[in-house]
């Protein structure tokens, strides 16, 4: 459905060190970068998730009730991505756990980012 979604930093290197870290336990890869944006995706595909300064040169800020969601295989990949992040300076904005609100098997996790986006990362299968 989605194209792909950017998200935008101040510190562009410290944001790529930072999605290096998070999405490797997710599978995805650095795919394209360039002076002011970097793209990631899944092995030999194409960068979907893009981070990048943004366009218009003025400070990247974070949209209220934003969140980007980026999907696990399983739980384990939720939990080792939740620490990738938080190794790299995410803030814990909830730690890995069943979100049964949302639907029975729904294990995620969320944080943000050191520009502080959301980034929730979630597993909807059952274990």
């Amino acid at each position: 459905m989605f194209s792909h979604v950017t998200i935008g930093s101040n510190d562009l290197a410290k944001a790529k060190s930072f999605y290096d870290e998070l999405l490797k336990p997710l599978g995805l890869v650095r795919h394209l970068e360039f002076p002011t944006a970097v793209g990631y995706g899944r092995p030999g595909g194409r960068p979907q998730l893009w981070v990048l300064n943004p366009l218009d040169e003025k400070a990247a800020t974070v949209g209220n009730g934003v969140t980007i969601g980026l999907e696990a295989d399983n739980r384990g990949s939720v939990d080792a991505a939740y620490k990738a992040a938080m190794n790299a300076g995410a803030k814990d904005e909830g730690a890995p756990g069943l979100r049964p609100h949302y639907h029975p098997d729904y294990y995620g996790a969320y944080v943000r980012d050191l520009d502080g986006n959301k980034i929730c990362v979630v597993c909807h299968k059952k274990p």
